[in-house]
């Protein structure tokens, strides 16, 4: 496996690797690696220059490596950037295929080559990409673009931190020798700051301050070029990441949340125009959740998404899920236990259980040119309806209004309707039966039901939010395994003891907090990994806390 060195890829001049085709040199599985070593785009800076494709190319390299999409039809970077780690222990998503003899991340054995892609891809494709855009002297030329570029950055190396904790930020570019690495709360406080660059650029740009000479929408693989939505959505990843960090600086998270939701500032996204979707854009490019579903049946459902659908019979299962194709059971929607799948299974042994909706319907809700999702205004809902409930300003709502507005604009966006489903106080999450073995069996994980109740706790309360929520966000994992780690909320499946694979550093009942830091870093900045450790306040290992993961 090739290595890479951050310290060294700000500093090449010349490096193409920077631009549109640095994505398919950031591959980490063995499917083909040696494709994506290559610079295909053909062309120089010089080339580049004159119609500010220059720009386009670094942009949309940053804008589509968020999740990571893989030219060449392989995306096996996002397959271990996201896929197999974040999307499966958000308990969306489970595997059949038994990877490494049936030892690896998903029953907690940590894999070495799967742990450092989400890393690698964040410095490679993003903050060298944003780089070279600053390099250019996009912030002073065009600084309403440049503004965008900043949240591109915030939106991508915000989900780096939330998988491992510190991570080189703020002196990334600056030296060839080794980069330190930030807290994780220097790292947050940076965020906000950018985030205030950005708007303020994109507030100056939108009251008439400048012509740009190219046309961006040209550019922009997310909202055409309108950057009234690209400020809702600043607003709204602000608010997301206030969130974050609620019981780790109380102070800091209310005041920019308050700062997110105060309409004076731009405002939120509100509806599904808005939602926060990077278009499948280049040859060869696909959406690499549905490459690696409908390609390799490589990736299927997790028994706590099914679980939860059926339960509460929520009528978005239909565009969420396919029904099983196993032959020795009836079809039906059935997930698969995470932790699971053990060197005794085959990939044929749960391969036919339920997959991301695909092929059944009319319209099936994914295919390899669908855009991929990553916020939406329906988890924007639900991050006011809990500000309301802790009592914060600027909520533009009561928790009640805001929850069932979440839950109605997620059916619309799903295109399903049940005008009963919001006042159900009946159905709960179903109990999981595993058709092949009774040893995965498991009772209901909770007894939250849908329908708001102004009298309950304020715990109750947020656990009816933070499920709906996690509904609504599907199949975005990365998010919903950060507000797992966070809330505690919804109550997931476990992986059993007796297929705990970590070593006793990941204890099953608290399930996996964050993963290790990649090999690379040890290989290549090892005083600064162990700086970083420090930072961290306990071992480099999955069942650590990152800063904002805090017991209460």
């Amino acid at each position: 496996m090739n290595r890479y060195n951050i310290k060294k890829m700000f500093f090449r001049k010349g490096n193409l690797a920077i631009a549109a085709g640095l994505m398919l040199a950031a591959s980490a599985c063995t499917k083909n690696y040696d494709l994506y070593n290559t610079d295909n785009t053909g062309v120089s800076n010089g080339q580049l220059k004159p119609d500010f494709n220059d720009l386009g190319a670094y942009l949309k390299t940053a804008q589509m490596s968020i999740y990571n999409f893989s030219g060449g039809g392989d995306p096996n970077s996002f397959q271990v950037q996201q896929n197999l780690n974040a999307d499966c222990f958000s308990g969306y998503m489970m595997s059949a295929t038994p990877f490494n003899g049936g030892r690896n991340n998903l029953n907690y054995f940590m894999m070495t080559g799967w742990n450092g892609e989400a890393f690698k891809v964040g410095y490679l494709n993003v903050m060298s990409a944003v780089n070279k855009l600053r390099s250019n002297s996009l912030d002073k030329n065009f600084p309403a673009v440049w503004g965008v570029a900043q949240i591109v950055q915030v939106a991508a190396m915000s989900r780096v931190t939330d998988i491992y904790g510190p991570i080189p930020y703020s002196k990334v570019g600056s030296s060839k020798v080794s980069i330190p690495y930030d807290s994780q709360e220097d790292v947050y406080k940076r965020f906000f700051l950018e985030l205030d660059s950005a708007t303020n650029n994109i507030r100056t740009f939108m009251s008439g301050g400048q012509q740009l000479p190219f046309n961006f929408a040209n550019f922009d693989l997310v909202y055409n070029g309108n950057f009234q939505k690209w400020l809702q959505f600043a607003n709204s990843l602000r608010l997301r990441l206030a969130m974050h960090i609620v019981k780790a600086d109380l102070t800091t998270s209310r005041a920019q949340a308050e700062k997110a939701m105060d309409p004076a500032n731009g405002g939120l996204i509100t509806d599904n125009s808005g939602n926060m979707m990077v278009k499948v854009a280049g040859n060869g490019f696909t959406n690499p959740l549905a490459f690696i579903t409908i390609n390799w049946n490589d990736i299927l459902i997790n028994a706590s998404l099914q679980c939860y659908l059926t339960g509460l019979k929520d009528p978005r299962v239909t565009k969420y899920l396919d029904s099983s194709t196993e032959k020795s059971f009836s079809r039906r929607y059935i997930g698969i236990r995470i932790g699971s799948i053990s060197g005794s299974n085959s990939k044929d042994d749960y391969g036919g259980y339920s997959t991301i909706n695909y092929k059944e319907g009319a319209n099936p809700s994914f295919s390899l040119t669908s855009p991929v999702q990553l916020m939406t205004a329906a988890e924007v809902y639900f991050l006011r309806a809990e500000a309301a409930v802790r009592g914060w300003g600027n909520t533009g709502g009561t928790a009640q209004q805001l929850y069932e507005q979440g839950i109605n604009t997620s059916f619309a966006q799903w295109q399903v309707t049940d005008a009963g489903y919001i006042n159900n106080s009946t159905n709960v999450p179903a109990a999981y039966v595993d058709p092949k073995n009774a040893a995965n069996n498991l009772s209901s994980p909770s007894t939250i039901t849908v329908k708001w109740d102004e009298s309950a706790d304020i715990p109750v309360k947020m656990e009816r939010i933070l499920t709906q929520k996690w509904l609504a966000m599907f199949p975005e994992g990365q998010e919903a395994w950060t507000e797992f780690r966070r809330t505690g909320f919804p109550k997931l499946f476990p992986v059993a003891v007796a297929n705990n694979n970590s070593g006793g550093t990941i204890f099953s009942d608290v399930q996996i907090r964050r993963l290790p830091f990649p090999q690379n870093e040890y290989n290549t900045n090892a005083a600064e990994v162990a700086n970083a450790i420090k930072l961290l306040n306990g071992p480099d290992n999955g069942g650590t806390r990152v800063w904002w993961d805090k017991q209460q």
